[in-house]
């Protein structure tokens, strides 16, 4: 995993949450597991620090940790039966063509030059997973490519089954723009509906001034509040309490692992057509997928129809974190796998 957020992160921090959730079922499942992260990273297995975490990063401190990771990789591949890269594709460079085998996983869109550069080289037992059709889409352009869903541990989120009738609705994301806070905060003065916004103020200056501008004038403490970014247990609390989350993006979402905490919660998706979103949410059973802020308008008055058990469930028979490490290790079904991981 690449250095910059601790595995697992404190707040927010996607492939770094996946990655420790996937250390720990593989424990539970009788693996042996290592984890090579930025510090204070930690597993119930071994945990190899390197780097230094913090973003964004200057080059040579990039290129100092890509020399530590083919040192260690290449010194030491031989220990594994199977080596799973979250972070950066280069980092495989040393062990491409060598015996063990090896998943190359992307959460955010591919840059198709670089599959076809790497699977250019000589290579062996080298497989790449996106975690949504669309993503997998942006870079099968060379090698072998599968689909492989984003995870959540579902154990950690609270069902509820009722919500009142004027429950509010939910915007949880980071305030940047294509994550369409304005739309949600559009969709909430449309409808009268109060909207609670959560999530962290990018650093960057341009979506700093998208926040100051077409987020923070409509915050009125009513209709309209923000609380900020939240952790894990605050987060349950939240998405639980709502009658719908709104993941009203302006991008390519390539997964969206809120959509499906919303839906651990027994809360339903209502959110626009675009990269996973259609993927991830079934129409009518766990949220619906509209492509206009007035549809999503239409789409609100039938979110009561959604059982909130079965959004719970049939999310959880998709998405849970043992369903999806098994996906992983099935990519490997007909090779021997030894108790090394």
């Amino acid at each position: 995993m690449d250095p910059g957020v601790s595995v697992p992160p404190k707040l927010y921090g996607g492939h770094e949450r996946l990655v420790y959730m996937f250390a720990e079922q593989y424990i539970q499942m009788g693996h042996s597991v290592t984890i090579m992260a930025g510090p204070d990273s930690y597993c119930s297995g071994r945990t190899i620090h390197f780097g230094k975490n913090g973003l964004p990063k200057g080059k040579i401190q990039s290129l100092w940790e890509v020399a530590i990771a083919w040192k260690y990789l290449y010194l030491n591949h031989g220990k594994y039966d199977l080596i799973h890269n979250f972070g950066r594709l280069v980092y495989l460079i040393p062990i491409l063509n060598k015996p063990v085998q090896k998943i190359m996983t992307y959460g955010r869109v591919v840059t198709a030059r670089n599959i076809e550069k790497i699977c250019s080289k000589p290579n062996k037992h080298l497989i790449f997973t996106g975690c949504s059709n669309y993503l997998v889409s942006t870079g099968d352009v060379a090698g072998i490519w599968e689909t492989v869903y984003n995870a959540i541990d579902f154990s950690k989120y609270t069902l509820r089954t009722e919500v009142s009738s004027d429950a509010p609705l939910m915007f949880l994301s980071r305030l940047d723009k294509i994550k369409g806070c304005h739309n949600a905060i559009a969709l909430a003065k449309k409808t009268g509906r109060k909207l609670i916004i959560a999530g962290n103020i990018s650093h960057l200056k341009e979506e700093q001034t998208y926040f100051e501008t077409d987020v923070k004038p409509h915050v009125d403490g009513n209709l309209i509040q923000y609380v900020g970014p939240l952790n894990d247990e605050e987060k349950n609390d939240y998405l639980g309490k709502c009658a719908a989350l709104l993941m009203l993006i302006e991008w390519d979402e390539p997964f969206g692992m809120v959509m499906a905490e919303a839906m651990a919660c027994g809360t339903p998706v209502v959110g626009f057509q675009r990269g996973s979103v259609p993927e991830v949410v079934e129409e009518g059973v766990t949220g619906f997928v509209v492509d206009t802020v007035e549809e999503a308008v239409s789409a609100l008055k039938k979110v009561p129809s959604i059982d909130r058990k079965n959004c719970r469930e049939r999310a959880k028979s998709r998405f849970d974190v043992d369903v999806i490490a098994a996906d992983y290790l099935n990519l490997f079904k007909n090779k021997k796998l030894s108790s090394e991981i």
